[in-house]
């Protein structure tokens, strides 16, 4: 297999790291439209036959398609922001590749009623393309990173091996990591974060289908393992709730991110200034989007793991009945321990979370476990070679029984 990682910031770098110590693929090419970045990144690994380096410009779809081509690649992982997912897409399907990414095309707010209707959903622009795919014979699968992609696979293993009946399949995310010298350090990007936090959050409800409500709504308490912790969870827009109901029979799905109180005073405070905005605004002679000042301000997520410490915890919470017809509620999930992932790896543990999931993804692909056609997200797959092999990489997943009704550890 040769892959093609398009960007080679915190999560690309992190990918190569890992798959460097495996053997199921015959090079990896990194691309960025910074080629001497992902130059520095190949050339740091010391494997120049099985490590490259790429220019690509991800706004372009023909150059795109034709590098792929000019490379033989195998699989494109899709490593950059995700306002440019539709454009790696389309390039891959042109050049019959195997397409990934980690995060999908965007959602469109409803233009009246946005905090109770769907306007265009996330992945909705993707999914639309599945019967041109399929027909194709060529893969796409999306959302495969560690949220979306672990939680959906946990979702997965969940149906199919812990329970007879599924009620609400809720995804909850919760960290306890610190930044030194930072009053304010997101460990992943501030774009992305905002996009998910400030959006109408999505809902899927078997009677109603899909709904949005507002944003940080509907708080929560919810006791993370390992340490980390009881925080305060709420709704957010995010892939795993357009995703899983399209596979998973269940009665209501959401997302919930454990963000804090003073993370969450932030992002309000962003968006009652306007800061949040993706449009482009004039100021002095030149036009600029008032979110890519926030995220310029602010330190790279993939360099601050020399000064971060704690863990960081992604799983998917199930409640309904068991295998033997009782009530169960059970939390699957996977803990990454930053001082770990940076000792073993150089990656602070976020990044290095979500670029493992699809290293492991990947494997799955080549070794012919995982296989199929059209457009796709993790819960399409079987979980069990999924979770084997993320154990065989040295980070089990973990599962922690609840008593139903409450959210303790039992």
């Amino acid at each position: 297999m040769n892959i093609l990682v398009i960007g080679s910031g915190g999560v690309g770098a992190a990918f190569a790291r890992i798959a460097q110590r495996r053997s199921f693929f015959d090079r990896i090419i990194l691309a960025d439209l910074d080629v001497g970045r992902a130059a520095a990144v190949a050339e740091s690994l010391g494997e120049p036959d099985r490590f490259d380096a790429a220019y690509a410009d991800a706004t372009d779809s023909v150059s795109l398609s034709a590098l792929i081509r000019a490379l033989r690649v195998d699989a494109v992982l899709n490593a950059v922001d995700p306002r440019f997912v539709l454009t790696i897409f389309d390039a891959c399907f042109r050049a019959g590749a195997t397409y990934l990414d980690m995060a999908t095309t965007l959602s469109e707010p409803h233009p009246t009623n946005p905090y109770s209707e769907c306007g265009v959903k996330l992945a909705d622009r993707q999914f639309e393309r599945d019967d041109e795919w399929r027909s194709a014979g060529r893969l796409a699968i999306v959302g495969m990173g560690v949220e979306p992609g672990f939680s959906d696979v946990a979702a997965r293993y969940a149906a199919d091996h812990l329970f007879s009946e599924l009620d609400e399949v809720s995804v909850r995310d919760g960290a306890n990591l610190v930044v030194e010298g930072y009053e304010f350090a997101p460990t992943f990007s501030i774009w992305t974060t905002i996009e998910e936090c400030l959006n109408p959050a999505l809902v899927w409800e078997r009677e109603r289908g899909w709904f949005t409500t507002a944003p940080l709504s509907e708080p929560e308490m919810f006791e993370f393992p390992e340490g980390i912790g009881a925080m305060e969870c709420v709704n957010v827009e995010h892939e795993e709730v357009a995703l899983i109901p399209r596979v998973i029979d269940c009665r209501r799905v959401t997302f919930k991110y454990g963000l804090g109180l003073e993370f969450v005073a932030v992002l309000k405070w962003l968006h009652e200034l306007g800061l949040d905005s993706k449009e482009k605004i004039r100021v002095g002679g030149v036009e600029v989007a008032p979110r890519d000042v926030v995220a310029a301000c602010l330190p790279d997520p993939g360099g601050l793991g020399e000064r971060m410490m704690g863990k960081t915890c992604a799983g998917t919470y199930v409640t309904g009945k068991g295998k033997d017809g009782a009530p169960r509620a059970t939390y699957v999930y996977h803990v990454v321990d930053n001082e770990w992932t940076m000792r073993e790896y150089g990656s602070q543990a976020v990044v290095w979370q979500t670029a493992i999931n699809t290293v492991v993804a990947l494997e799955l692909l080549a070794r012919g476990d995982w296989k199929g056609s059209g457009v796709v997200g993790p819960e399409s797959f079987d979980a069990v070679p999924f979770l084997d092999l993320l154990a065989e990489y040295g980070s089990p997943h973990g599962i922690s029984e609840r008593t139903p009704g409450t959210l303790q550890i039992s």
